[in-house]
């Protein structure tokens, strides 16, 4: 069941990106990397068992920053992936730092949300400090790498090289930073490594399912589909 779910939020997450773009243009794909930040954050803090490994949510909803990106990178340039990455980064530390100001309150007795709410907010600025750093490091490299493979193989049909070979190792950096911050003494050794193979492994995947939307968002754009207004 979770392997169906699993695939089914893969096809929701890449089509609610193509849809965002599709209604309003670049300032969709701006949309939704805070979403994929925000949303990925406390996915993550829910593990779940995945084709026999140990995993945690938040890796499709997280990835699909990688191809918001890279989809900026190809249709507009560096200038508007790095503005996402900016957005994406200003939209967690906001959301952590509300948050754990809510916290701060003394719930009344009519509550029933403040428990739920730190168990998931509480372990959010470890989560989040662990976010911030490995998504700065991951994607400045994920739109350096792009446009280092654009550079030397610039045809549309290469398309699929400099995508994949940006994405997946920015997400090697990412989870390697990532899980270490985040998780390191807080599981077993033994689960924290297979949480750590298990992540990137998820993340490889979908870096290569993407492929094809990054095409598809490609001809959308040079056809003409895509509203120019920002």
């Amino acid at each position: 069941m979770n392997e169906l779910l699993w695939a089914g939020m893969l096809l929701a997450n890449f089509g609610a990106v193509l849809l965002a773009y599709r209604l309003y243009g670049r300032l969709g794909l701006y949309i939704w990397i805070p979403i994929s930040a925000i949303v990925a954050n406390i996915q993550v803090v829910k593990a779940v068992n995945l084709f026999g490994l140990d995993a945690t949510l938040g890796n499709i909803v997280y990835a699909t920053s990688f191809l918001v990106t890279d989809i900026l990178s190809e249709n507009y340039g560096r200038k508007d992936a790095t503005r996402a990455v900016g957005i994406g980064f200003f939209s967690l530390l906001t959301m952590t730092g509300l948050m754990s100001l809510a916290l701060r309150f003394i719930p009344s007795e009519a509550d029933f949300a403040q428990e739920s709410l730190t168990t998931i907010f509480g372990f959010m600025p470890r989560i989040a400090a662990a976010s911030l750093i490995a998504y700065l490091v991951s994607q400045h490299h994920d739109i350096w790498a792009f446009f280092f493979w654009k550079k030397r193989r610039p045809a549309t049909r290469f398309l699929w090289l400099r995508n994949n070979a940006s994405t997946m190792v920015s997400q090697l950096l990412d989870t390697a930073i990532f899980t270490t911050i985040a998780f390191w003494g807080v599981f077993e050794g033994s689960v924290f490594w297979q949480i750590f193979w298990s992540t990137y492994l998820l993340k490889w995947i979908v870096a290569a399912l993407d492929t094809p939307f990054v095409y598809l968002a490609k001809w959308m754009k040079d056809k003409g589909h895509i509203p120019e207004s920002l």
